[in-house]
């Protein structure tokens, strides 16, 4: 059956037909786009979950580096207050 037209020729179909159509093209769209990506097939949930899983890692990975620098740095400061505390009060000895 081949749906009405109007004078100009242009395609007349009801609001329901047109959501079937529209939800059609979004699913065969998404479906090329996985498979483009390399992602389709039976494994490309197990592929999602995968992937998800390895960006949580490298979250992790960076937000453990930065606290790991601060923590460093951090430590370094402390330290060098400290030997110059040290330094002042003469605790290793007497100096010039």
């Amino acid at each position: 059956m081949t749906p009405p037209r109007n004078d100009k020729g242009d395609l007349r179909m009801s609001e329901a037909e047109f959501r079937a159509f529209l939800s059609q093209a979004a699913e065969e769209g998404a479906k090329r786009a996985l498979a483009d990506a390399g992602i389709d097939g039976k494994d490309a949930a197990l592929d999602i979950r995968d992937l998800r899983s390895l960006l949580d890692c490298i979250r992790f990975v960076r937000r453990t580096a930065v606290q790991t620098a601060v923590h460093l740095i951090t430590t370094g400061v402390m330290l060098a207050l400290l030997a110059g505390i040290a330094l002042k009060l003469k605790i290793f000895g007497g100096g010039p």
